[in-house]
C-alpha cells in the first residue's frame, strides 16, 4: 500500500521553555519504522516574526536531518499587511498551500475573529487551505485562573480548563466564520465526540471542511490524568486534551470511517519527563505534547481495521490518499500507480507487536501508548524506491528525504469550493427603470384606485347555509347573520390597483355566492395611507 502521510508534526519545536526532543532526524526515522514515508510538519513564527524567515529557519532544520519526504504549513499567529503579503509570497514562490490558525494559547498565538476572517478570505483569494487549532482561548484563560487559585496544579486541571464544549464552540465558530467566504477549512486534532460531530455535521451541509483526529484521541483517552502518578498524568498532556469520556475514540473512529471526519495525524511534539516538570506545581506550565509519528499507523489499524470499524480500503484513505489529495500532492504521494513516488509499504495484518517506550524509536522516554497490542506491522518500507525496513530491519538513511512543495488550489479541495461558490451566488431582486419612485414620499401620494364588486346578502333574507337570523327589534342588521358558508360559493371580489405611470399594477378576482345584489366603492388613498371608512 502507499506510504503513510503524518499531516501534523512538530519537530524540534520550541514550546513553554522546551524544546522537542524528537529532531527531525529521530522523528523521521521513527515515522519510516511504522510505515510512514512523509511528514507534514509546522513552521510557527513568533508573533511579529516574517513568516519567510521563519519558513526559512525550518527548511535549514530540516533539509540535512529528515530520512523521508516532508512538507510544511505555516501558522500564522499574527496579523498584519506584512502578513498578508508573506502569506502570498509562500504561496507563490515557495510551496505552501496551507495556513494554520490558533484560536487557543492567549497571549502567544491566538488569533481573534476578526483577523480569522481577513486570513481565511486571503487563504481563499491564495487557493490555499486554512486550518484551525479549534478552543475558546478567552474561556481557557479564565478557567485556569480560577482552578489555580482553587488549588488545583496538577494535569488534570489541564483537562478541566478546556472541557469538551469549549473544543466544540470554537471548532462551530470557526465552520461559521469560513463558511461566510467560502473558504476551505481544516480542523486539526479533533479531539472530542461533540467537536467532530460538528464537523461531520458541517460537511453535512454542505462545507467545505476536513476533520483531523489524531492517533493519540483515537487510540487512548483523558481518563490519564486523574492517575496518582504526576509523571504518567503529566505524560498525556496536550491540547486540545484527551478526552475522558472512554467513548470518545469510538466515537471519532466511527466518523472516519463514515467520512464524517478524513485523515489522520500524530501532532508528534515530545517531551522528555524533566521536561514536563517545569509543570510541576502549575498544570499551565507544562509542555504540551505526545508521541505518534512511530505509532499512528498500528494504532489505527487496530483500532479502526481490526476491530472492524473500517476496511483496508479506508484506512489507506485516512492514513495516506486523502492527505495527499487534500494537500495536492496526489498523485505523487498516495497512491501505488506508474509514476508516482516509490513510496511502499508491504503491511502484515496478522503480525502483532506491542508498544513500549522502551523499544521504540522515538527519543521521547514516554508513550502513551504503553502496553497497547497491535495487530498490523510495516514488514517492509520502500521510502523513494530505498529499502528501509527491510523485514522489520530499520535501515533509514540520514537527509535521504527532500522537501515537497504542496501547490495551491488543490483540485480536490477547490472542486468542491467552486460547486458551493455557485450554489451560495447571492441573487438581488430585479427592478424596473422607475424603482425609485415607489420611496414613501411617491407612495404617498400614488392615486390608487381600487374597484370591488361584492354580493351582499339582503338582512333577514334565507341564504343557503341557514345562518340568517332575521333584523334585530330596531329593524338594522343582526350582527349574527355571515355570508361565510362551507356549502355555498365565495362571494366575487374583483380589485385593481393602478398606478398613473404605469396603469394596472394589481388585480384580484375571486368566485362570488350569487349575483343578487353588487356594491361599487371606489377609494382613492394608498395602501398604508389614510383611512375613509376602514376599506382596507
Amino acid at each position: 500500500m502507499p506510504g503513510g502521510i503524518d499531516t501534523h508534526t512538530h519537530m524540534e519545536l520550541e514550546l513553554m521553555g522546551a524544546t522537542a526532543v524528537d529532531d527531525f532526524y529521530q522523528g523521521t526515522k521513527a515515522a519510516i519504522a511504522g510505515g510512514t514515508t512523509m511528514i507534514m510538519d509546522f513552521v510557527l513564527p513568533r508573533k511579529g516574526e516574517s513568516l519567510v524567515e521563519a519558513f526559512g529557519n525550518w527548511r535549514r532544520k530540516a533539509d540535512p536531518k529528515v530520512c523521508c519526504d516532508y512538507a510544511l504549513h505555516v501558522g500564522v499567529t499574527w496579523w498584519s499587511d506584512q502578513v498578508k503579503q508573506e502569506m502570498t509570497e509562500l504561496a507563490k514562490n515557495h510551496g505552501v498551500n496551507s495556513f494554520k490558525m490558533f484560536m487557543a494559547y492567549k497571549d502567544l498565538y491566538m488569533i481573534r475573529d476578526p483577523d480569522l476572517y481577513k486570513i481565511f478570505e486571503h487563504c481563499k483569494e491564495l487557493g490555499a487551505i486554512a486550518q484551525v487549532h479549534a478552543e475558546n482561548g478567552d474561556i481557557i484563560a479564565e478557567n485556569t485562573k480560577k482552578l489555580l487559585e482553587a488549588g488545583i496544579t496538577g494535569p488534570e486541571g489541564h483537562e478541566m480548563s478546556r472541557p469538551e464544549d469549549v473544543e466544540a464552540e470554537a471548532t462551530h465558530r470557526a465552520c461559521v466564520i469560513a463558511n461566510q467566504v467560502n473558504c476551505p477549512l481544516y480542523v486539526v486534532r479533533v479531539m472530542s465526540k461533540s467537536a467532530g460531530d460538528v464537523v461531520a455535521a458541517k460537511k453535512a451541509e454542505g462545507n467545505v471542511v476536513f476533520g483531523e483526529p489524531l492517533a493519540a484521541s483515537v487510540g487512548t483517552d483523558g481518563s490519564h490524568y486523574w492517575n496518582k502518578c504526576w509523571r504518567h498524568a503529566a505524560g498525556h498532556v496536550t491540547s486540545p486534551p484527551l478526552r475522558p469520556d472512554t467513548e470518545t475514540p469510538g466515537h471519532l473512529l466511527d466518523l472516519l470511517a463514515s467520512d464524517g471526519l478524513q485523515v489522520t495525524g500524530s501532532d508528534n511534539c515530545t517531551f522528555n519527563f524533566d521536561q514536563k516538570k517545569l509543570g510541576r506545581n502549575d498544570f499551565s506550565k507544562i509542555p504540551n505534547g505526545v508521541n505518534g509519528v512511530e505509532d499512528r499507523m498500528s494504532v489505527i489499524w487496530e483500532k479502526g481495521v481490526q476491530s472492524g470499524k473500517m476496511d483496508p480500503s479506508r484506512f489507506v484513505a485516512v492514513t495516506s490518499t486523502n492527505a495527499a489529495k487534500i494537500f495536492n500532492v496526489y498523485p505523487q504521494k498516495g497512491c501505488v500507480a506508474v509514476g508516482s513516488d516509490a513510496d511502499l509499504v508491504i503491511w502484515n495484518p496478522i503480525k502483532s507487536r506491542v508498544i513500549s517506550a522502551q523499544t521504540h524509536h522515538q527519543a521521547v522516554d514516554f508513550n502513551i501508548f504503553e502496553g497497547m497490542e497491535c495487530h498490523g506491522v510495516p514488514e517492509y518500507v520502500i521510502v523513494n524506491g530505498r529499502v528501509c525496513v527491510d523485514e522489520e530491519e530499520l535501515k533509514a538513511v540520514h537527509g535521504f528525504g527532500k522537501f515537497v512543495p504542496t501547490p495551491a488550489f488543490p483540485p480536490y479541495v477547490y472542486d468542491q469550493v467552486d460547486a458551493r461558490e455557485k450554489e451560495k451566488r447571492p441573487q438581488g431582486v430585479t427592478r424596473g427603470p422607475n424603482d425609485e419612485d415607489y420611496s414613501p414620499e411617491h407612495m404617498n401620494g400614488l392615486a390608487v384606485k381600487v374597484e370591488k364588486t361584492v354580493q351582499l346578502a339582503t338582512p333577514g333574507s334565507p341564504t343557503n347555509d341557514g345562518h340568517s337570523h332575521g333584523p334585530t327589534a330596531s329593524g338594522g342588521r343582526n350582527m349574527q347573520d355571515t355570508t361565510f358558508s362551507l356549502a355555498g360559493e365565495y362571494p366575487k371580489v374583483a380589485a385593481e390597483v393602478h398606478d398613473d405611470d404605469v396603469g394596472v399594477i394589481a388585480r384580484d378576482v375571486t368566485p362570488a355566492l350569487d349575483d343578487d345584489r353588487k356594491t361599487s366603492v371606489k377609494v382613492r388613498n394608498p395602501p398604508g395611507g389614510r383611512s375613509s371608512g376602514g376599506f382596507w
